[in-house]
């Protein structure tokens, strides 16, 4: 078995795995975890021979635990990785690709800011406004690993601008986090397309130019600095 690659989960004991038809694998005496967090490391020890890719799912979400291999092979590799990683060739694309990734994020957050701003479409009375919204919601939506809907690829950026807003002002803007909400299928989802339906009106309201006080949610939640993160979620 140790000759064959596996996606498994952590099984009941130090050492051994669940693999997906229930069975309970003990990893040979000459093999280690390697913990996740060298992203080329991991990729070559596995691309060299069998592993055993020990992942757990908690809720909608995997995380991954590590790699079952041949311990000598991990040792060998993190040994060639480290001499690559010690020259002046290796340093200087990595600052190549740091400076590269810095740009692209830059452009995203001003791309991303754009959408946002043409999605809230404020009355010009409210320009500014708009532009504190717009940089609230790029500042907690962006960063690089969030794992909010704005980081995902798999819709238009204007949809996922419209998300991130929903998501920032029923966090900013409701008694959302407070709610103590039944744990019944379907009912956090119908709670949170209610607040969003709120929100939405809210918005309208600075769409069309309509005299708003200083009690209103939106201006208290900026006046405050929205300092609570809206959790990971799609709109």
């Amino acid at each position: 078995m140790p000759n064959q690659t596996r996606i498994v989960a952590p099984g009941p004991a130090a050492r051994t795995v669940r693999t997906a038809d229930g069975q309970i694998l003990t990893a040979p005496s000459n093999w280690e975890l390697l913990p996740p967090g060298d992203a080329a490391l991991t990729r070559r020890v596995k691309a060299a021979g069998p592993t055993w890719t020990v992942q757990e799912k908690k809720g909608r979400k995997t995380f991954s635990q590590g790699v079952f291999a041949p311990a000598d092979r991990i040792a060998a590799i993190r040994a060639e990785l480290e001499a690559e990683r010690s020259t002046e060739a290796y340093a200087k694309r990595r600052a190549w690709e740091t400076a590269r990734r810095d740009r692209k994020q830059t452009e995203y957050v001003e791309d991303f800011r754009g959408a946002v701003l043409a999605f809230l479409d404020f009355a010009a009375c409210y320009a500014d406004l708009a532009d504190q919204l717009a940089d609230a919601v790029a500042r907690h939506a962006t960063p690089v690993g969030s794992g909010t809907v704005a980081r995902t690829e798999r819709i238009p950026i204007e949809r996922r601008a419209e998300s991130a807003v929903i998501a920032w002002l029923r966090h900013q803007t409701t008694a959302y986090d407070n709610m103590k909400i039944p744990r019944v299928k379907g009912r956090r989802r119908e709670v949170r397309r209610m607040l969003a339906e709120q929100s939405r009106r809210l918005l309208e309201k600075y769409r069309a130019g309509q005299a708003v006080d200083a009690s209103c949610p939106l201006k208290r939640a900026l006046t405050s600095g929205g300092t609570t993160s809206p959790a990971v979620e799609n709109g």
